[in-house]
């Protein structure tokens, strides 16, 4: 269960901390004290959605923190788990349990065995009528629970068969013209006959032959210079140092150096001699170059940005050739795969059913039940069962709507087109009457539930939550003297100013003080009548 709520920048909430308790916990307070921001602070630790407009005027960022007592979850520490979300002005969360960090949708998922928050949302599921399986099968529990299982598995892999199946170029006319496509881009790779490195290599020649006439010419100037000068030099200077070579080791030392030199600008010369005859090319060999550059170009425009990218997408290419040359095969395969998973999901189907069928007609006479303690005499629902055959979903092949005839005489209807929002919140307390024995979550809580009731109605909706309360930890809104006179702790929740800011506090009240806030309610002020009133609903529950 929550036992202790930190809320820190959320509306008019400055710095708050509630204590709340097992059993029935009810709040109340004035219209615009901040009732419904703590249950917004339960949905955004649980996980919810948060909108910047939630932060508190001149606030960067806002805080929730819930110590909730799970003494069997194996996440506990000394029977606590501690939860807490921070949400900045920028959009930033920092989600963390027990002090790890975790994203927004790892806190939604450990938090939903945790809280269920019940308000206008709940009216909107029960609108739906593709939530009304969800209602069903919760009442069938484990039952059905291994089967859908099973299912969920096998319709997984039911779909991705057919995703296989319609990737695999769908008929025989597009087979052919994929076919034909992919034989005509591997045979405009092959004839290309592509080398690895070709392009490089004929790039460094294209740029020789462009500026063949630069390098002739330097290249002319530097083999002269060799040539007629610096080796004619070089020799003289060798024949000078053989004269004085004997007059000391330092004078050999430096005619063997020449003699290397010498023979380094010998090689050198004949070199740059070969380089300057290299240069000469023809046009012919120019436009041949060029071509064979631009036909490498264009297939890398297609195929990849190198000759090797090329290749490796022609290895592709005859793979998936190879692939649709033998597609019949392989379809064949799948599809006979797909024939045992749809047999079996068709038997999981009637299975399902058969159990759906039998809970609808146990789940409706409860709920009827339920109705008529809550001031719907006549109201008769019933849960449908229909077989949409060969047209699988995630939850099998059954559709399930609720049916509801509210008055005698009447024809039966969708709920969706019938009820009204007080017997929406009626039908949907009974439902969650129904199911808190087969439902595992421990906190449940209610947001202005008793919208559009009053009178002995508001009287059974809080003895229903009476009876919730005996098996869950719930916490309720209300704006009613009944559900308020039931409840176990009762909290008050009021506003002031101070400094031109608005502050909300939050108090649990005493029995004289719950006593006293019951009579406000009942009759908007506290006079000796009230009080004999509030104390008459108090004894009642």
């Amino acid at each position: 269960m929550v036992s202790t709520l930190h809320i820190k920048n959320i509306g008019i909430i400055d710095d708050l901390t509630v204590d709340f308790n097992d059993k029935f916990n009810v709040l109340t307070g004035e219209t615009g004290a901040g009732k419904t921001l703590i249950i917004g602070a339960l949905g955004i630790i649980a996980g919810g959605r948060f909108s910047k407009d939630m932060i508190r005027n001149g606030e960067k960022y806002s805080f929730v923190e819930a110590s909730i007592f799970c003494p069997e979850n194996p996440n506990a520490i000394d029977g606590n788990i501690i939860v807490s979300r921070e949400i900045y002005s920028s959009g930033r969360n920092s989600c963390k349990i027990n002090g790890r960090l975790v994203t927004v949708n790892e806190l939604k998922e450990f938090m939903t065995s945790i809280i269920n928050i019940h308000g206008q949302q709940d009216n909107q599921n029960l609108l739906n009528s593709s939530k009304h399986i969800n209602y069903l099968d919760s009442f069938a529990g484990y039952e059905i629970l291994d089967l859908k299982n099973k299912y969920g598995e096998l319709y997984k892999k039911y779909n991705e068969i057919n995703l296989e199946l319609n990737k695999n170029y769908g008929d025989d006319k597009e087979k052919e013209r994929k076919l034909d496509l992919l034989n005509y881009q591997l045979n405009e790779i092959i004839e290309a006959k592509l080398k690895s490195g070709e392009d490089i290599k004929l790039q460094e020649e294209h740029n020789i032959m462009k500026n063949s006439e630069k390098l002739q010419e330097n290249l002319e100037t530097v083999d002269q210079e060799l040539s007629n000068d610096a080796i004619e030099s070089i020799s003289n200077s060798i024949k000078c140092l053989e004269k004085i070579c004997g007059c000391g080791e330092i004078y050999e030392q430096k005619l063997s150096e020449l003699k290397n030199i010498y023979y380094e600008v010998q090689e050198l010369s004949r070199d740059i001699s070969n380089m300057k005859e290299d240069i000469c090319f023809d046009e012919q060999e120019r436009d041949e170059v060029e071509r064979r550059l631009d036909e490498i170009y264009g297939l890398k425009r297609k195929y990849g940005n190198s000759i090797d990218e090329i290749l490796k997408y022609k290895e592709k290419l005859e793979q998936e050739i190879t692939q649709i040359e033998n597609l019949e095969e392989i379809n064949n395969k799948l599809k006979k795969e797909k024939e045992i998973v749809r047999k079996e999901m068709l038997e999981l189907c009637n299975n399902m059913h058969l159990i759906r069928t039998k809970y609808a007609k146990t789940l409706s006479q409860e709920i009827n039940v339920e109705l008529k303690d809550l001031e719907m005499p006549n109201a008769i629902l019933r849960v449908a069962v229909e077989k949409e055959e060969n047209k699988f979903n995630i939850n099998g092949f059954d559709k399930v709507e609720f049916m509801i005839c509210t008055n005698k005489g009447e024809e039966e209807k969708e709920l969706c087109k019938i009820a009204s929002g007080g017997e929406m919140s009626r039908i949907m307390l009974a439902i969650k009457t129904v199911l808190a024995d087969v439902d595992n979550v421990e906190t449940l809580v209610f947001d202005e539930i008793d919208t559009g009731i009053s009178g002995k109605a508001a009287k059974m909706v809080g003895e229903k939550l009476k009876t919730i309360s005996k098996i869950h930890q719930v916490i309720v809104i209300t704006h009613s003297a009944s559900i308020a006179a039931k409840g176990d702790y009762n909290y008050f929740i009021s506003k002031k100013v101070i400094d031109e800011k608005t502050f909300t506090s939050i108090k649990q009240l005493s029995e004289k003080e719950a006593i006293e806030e019951i009579a406000r309610i009942s009759s908007g002020d506290i006079t000796n009548v009230s009080i004999a009133h509030a104390k008459e609903l108090r004894q009642a529950s």
